[in-house]
């Protein structure tokens, strides 16, 4: 017997399928764009769009809109406590790119940013 007792569930959980194929599309769209620009001698406008904090405030509003403001506040704060070891991961691509490389230059680059990150992550406390 099909029971038709809790509709409501379901149109929820189509709701949230649909956001996530949404932030998929978005972010595609987002990556080929940047990628198109920098491509084609435009790094400077590909690098701007790339740091516009779209990807931010679109982040920002679903977590308002899921846990309100107290989760928003907390997420931005880590954001800025990650901040160091993203800097520390451009800044490495841009050192070792002429000298190991892209792919070189990216394991290195990404592995300083883990491990700063986890770092920063295991000695700071949840804000």
């Amino acid at each position: 017997m099909l029971e038709l007792g809790n509709t409501a569930n379901v149109g929820s959980a189509m709701d949230n399928k649909m956001l996530l194929v949404a932030y998929f599309v978005i972010g595609g769209v987002v990556v080929s764009a940047i990628t198109y620009l920098g491509s084609h001698s435009k790094s400077m406008l590909a690098a701007f769009i790339a740091l516009l904090p779209c990807v931010s405030v679109i982040t920002l509003c679903t977590i308002y809109f899921s846990s309100g403001t107290g989760a928003v506040v907390s997420y931005a704060k880590n954001m800025l406590i990650l901040l160091p070891p993203w800097i520390l991961y451009v800044v490495g691509v841009i050192y070792l790119l002429p000298r190991i490389g892209l792919a070189g230059s990216l394991v290195v680059s990404i592995g300083v940013y883990l491990v700063t990150a986890l770092l920063i992550m295991r000695f700071t406390s949840n804000i």
